[in-house]
Parts: C-alpha cells; structure tokens; sequence
C-alpha cells in the first residue's frame, strides 16, 4: 500500500453569525495566518460591529460552543476550527448592557477548574499539539517575527521605495512612516505614493500616522517594501485633457 497524503488548506470556510437579531452573513473564507485582531477588522466592515469590542464565539457544525477567540494576537489557525464551523460576533458593548440590565449572573471558572476539565480547548490543543502547544510552530512564529523586524528597522523616513502587493501593480512612492498601527500585530510602513493611487490621507479610523494628500497614503508590511534609487515620476496632468 503506497504513502497517504494528507493535505490541509490555508484557508478556513466559516460561516458567520452576529447577536444583532441573529443576523446571518453566510460563509466566509479567511486565510489561517490570520491574526484575531484583523480578522475583527474584517468583520468589523461585513458586520458593522466595532472591533475594538466585540467578543467572537466558535461554534462546531452542531452548534455547540468550543471556544472563544479572545487573543488578538494569536492566528485563526491556531484553533480548532474546521471548515462549515460559525463565528458568533458579539459586541460588547450591547451584551454588558444587556447583561447589566437583566441582573444575569456571570459564569466564571479559575485557571485549576478549567486545566481539569477534557473536553477544554485548551485540553484539545495540547493533545494535538497545537498553537503555543507546537514548538515547531512557535519557533516558526518566533522567526517570522523577527525577519519582520529586521526588515523594517533597515527602512528609513524619507527613503524612496518600490511597493509591491499581492492583486495590485508595482507602484512607486516615498516612505513617511515606520511602527506599529492600533488594533494590528507587527511592523507598519506607511507610504506616500506618487499617484493618488492609496487608501487614505495616512490616517487611520481616526488616528494619524503621517500627511499626505487624500488617496496618496498607504500602510503596507516591511516585506512589500523596496527601498532604492527609484526617482518620482513626472505625472503632467496638462498632457491630456
């Protein structure tokens, strides 16, 4: 009998549900190296819930709560979701009030309790050998990290740069920002393109990280970025009426 291959996706198919009267927003693919913070920003945009707040809730295809996703900067692969599974997005805000209101008494369990239980996601993954439990995939995430810092701290203010992102074409501009961004993991880059040809005015749900004019600014990850002699292009604007 010949070797078996197991395949495994990059990709998750969840299916996504708010505690807005239950709405249901279908299937959803998202990518596993997504971290919970920008899979909030995502879900943020499709349901209209605020990221900095919500509460998300994973459910098997029985319907039969498994876990919460409560550590933003951990990736969605990290927990045992598998595809047909639903996210449950509530907002904080409106569970605390409606909490509050009916005098409902809160669930709690310590760390000694939860560490005993075996049907614990935390139980699961280290039977798998999962997320922070996989020393393989930590030194992996530990490397990632590190490569990223490298390539941001060799990135300087003012440097002319060519960006490269996935789905769009090369495009030139100058570097106006290097750091982190609220609500996002790693190291930021944020650009000044020489076309109005951006996202934004290097602002950033309300909070800015530079100055340019509107649809010329861009944050971008260290590796996107190349930085040399690339002179800013002439756009005559009067060549063409």
């Amino acid at each position: 009998m010949g070797d078996i291959t197991v395949i495994t996706s990059d990709f998750l198919n969840l299916q996504i549900s708010t505690s807005k009267n239950d709405i249901s927003f279908g299937e959803k693919r998202f990518p596993k190296n997504l971290t919970i913070s920008d899979l909030k920003a995502k879900l943020e945009l499709m349901t209209g819930g605020n990221c900095n707040t919500m509460c998300l809730e994973a459910y098997n295809k029985d319907n039969k709560l498994i876990g919460i996703l409560n550590d933003n900067n951990q990736l969605l692969g990290f927990y045992p979701l598998e595809d047909g599974m639903r996210l449950h997005v509530i907002d904080d805000f409106q569970l605390r009030s409606e909490f509050d209101s009916a005098n409902v008494p809160k669930f709690e369990l310590s760390e000694e309790e939860y560490a005993k239980r075996g049907d614990s996601v935390k139980t699961f993954l280290m039977k798998n050998k999962m997320g922070k439990y996989n020393e393989e995939y930590l030194k992996k995430k530990e490397q990632q990290e590190n490569e990223e810092k490298s390539l941001a701290e060799n990135i300087s203010i003012g440097s002319r740069c060519k960006i490269t992102v996935s789905n769009a074409p090369t495009r030139l501009g100058t570097v106006m920002y290097n750091g982190s961004v609220d609500g996002l993991t790693g190291y930021w880059i944020g650009i000044k393109y020489d076309e109005p040809v951006g996202k934004h005015d290097g602002s950033v749900k309300g909070k800015r990280y530079f100055e340019c004019p509107d649809k010329y600014g861009a944050l971008v990850k260290p590796s996107c970025v190349l930085i040399g002699d690339f002179p800013e292009e002439d756009y005559d604007l009067n060549e063409e009426l």
